[in-house]
């Protein structure tokens, strides 16, 4: 089973200073910041997902790259842009997707066939995924229900992700690409996603990834799985689209799964609204220190004359020194937590984090996780504040996600 990690451009600055919160002068971003594959002392995952949308943007609409950086990813290609040939403990694999839910509102995708064939062939990808247009729905009663308002516009879109991927196969074909053509199958119910794969097989795809499950329940997944596994050749192989769900991985495999991409590990480090921060068999809540002149909420409430700004600056930084000081072992926890909780109190007022805070204290993950950057960063990486603290979170996150899919697979294995 491997993993694929869709890349946002997400890197981490080796250069910033977390007492001070200055970067290098000489900073280059392309050239010093660290990916995680790069930052970790062992790659989390198996491979990089990177989409068209996302470098080449969409029409009236720029993507998340610069630039200068889409020129260079063209230019060198995407194993020398991500520097992957750099690590030697086993080859990293690349894939193309089109960002489908980038173009999910329009009528019809945005992309030729022609036109990602060039993308994934002039950046080097060892798999390339076919342009699809994702249902946005889940019911098994439009399989039989003439009458259902959403039955035509669902049928339309699989169909032209159907279309789209006999006419990206063909142009993939003619053209002698290098890479190894991926097909997408769309649907709203279990049948339907069988109905999907099986055109993709008679297509001649024996790679079929699973789009537009995001949304839906495991059961549901479970249920689209198992219907496909009826109709599916044993030379067929799965790739889950945006989902990971660990737990599951066992019944994965078993209907014909081999790969899946998420980003949720690494999300959830500043996403969530308590599971910031991974152990092997539980998530604990990051340390909210904000900065007063960085944090929306707080600002807001600053200009409404509702906080003293003098007296928000002097609490976050009595949080941060508190912090640092247990980390030492010269403050005691019941300090460290009420001031985190007047800080708290100070920035939203709504939520009790304590005894989450306090969870996390005691925990000390820092200490003894061997990931590379914990190491490195000591208690600052428990620390919910600022890209460079929650990205080098979410890298360590990836890293006990690989260790939880490990012990998952390990025991498919037995």
């Amino acid at each position: 089973m491997k993993f694929f990690f869709p890349d946002s451009q997400d890197q981490i600055d080796p250069s910033f200073d977390f007492i001070s919160e200055e970067r290098s002068i000489y900073r280059v971003r392309q050239r010093d910041d660290h990916y995680a594959h790069e930052a970790l002392r062992a790659s989390p995952f198996d491979g990089l997902l990177v989409s068209k949308a996302i470098v080449d943007g969409l029409p009236g609409a720029a993507g998340k790259y610069t630039a200068p950086q889409r020129q260079r990813l063209y230019r060198v290609g995407v194993r020398d842009f991500f520097r992957l040939d750099e690590r030697h403990d086993r080859r990293l694999e690349t894939m193309g997707d089109c960002g489908a839910f980038t173009y999910v509102r329009d009528d019809v995708p945005p992309y030729t066939a022609d036109e990602v064939v060039d993308f994934y062939e002039g950046c080097g990808f060892d798999l390339g995924i076919s342009i699809d247009h994702v249902i946005l729905g889940y019911d098994k009663t439009a399989d039989t229900d003439a009458s259902h308002p959403h039955r035509d516009g669902w049928q339309q879109r699989q169909q032209i992700t159907l279309e789209l991927a006999a006419e990206f196969r063909s142009r993939a074909r003619a053209r002698k690409a290098r890479f190894t053509p991926v097909g997408v199958a769309q649907g709203w119910s279990p049948t339907s996603y069988a109905a999907s794969v099986s055109a993709l097989q008679k297509i001649g795809y024996s790679r079929v990834a699973m789009g537009g499950m995001v949304p839906l329940k495991t059961p549901d997944i479970l249920a689209c799985l198992e219907a496909v596994n009826v109709v599916r050749k044993s030379s067929t192989q799965l790739h889950l689209l945006g989902i990971s769900r660990c737990e599951n991985v066992e019944a994965f495999a078993a209907n014909g799964v081999t790969s899946f991409d998420s980003t949720s590990a690494f999300r959830q480090s500043f996403k969530d609204d308590h599971d910031n921060y991974y152990a092997l068999d539980r998530n604990y809540s990051a340390l909210r220190v904000p900065q007063v002149d960085g944090n929306p909420k707080l600002k807001a409430r600053i200009r409404a004359g509702q906080v003293s700004q003098a007296q928000a600056i002097k609490l976050e930084r009595q949080c941060l020194q508190a912090v640092r000081r247990y980390d030492t072992g010269t403050v005691t926890i019941e300090t460290v937590l009420e001031l985190l909780r007047e800080y708290d109190q100070l920035c939203d007022g709504r939520k009790d984090r304590t005894a989450s805070y306090q969870q996390t204290l005691e925990a000390q993950l820092w200490r003894d996780c061997q990931c590379g950057l914990c190491e490195s960063a000591g208690i600052e990486i428990a620390l919910f504040r600022g890209s460079e603290r929650n990205k080098r979170r979410g890298f360590h996150n990836l890293h006990v996600f690989r260790q939880r899919l490990a012990r998952e697979l390990e025991g498919t294995a037995a």
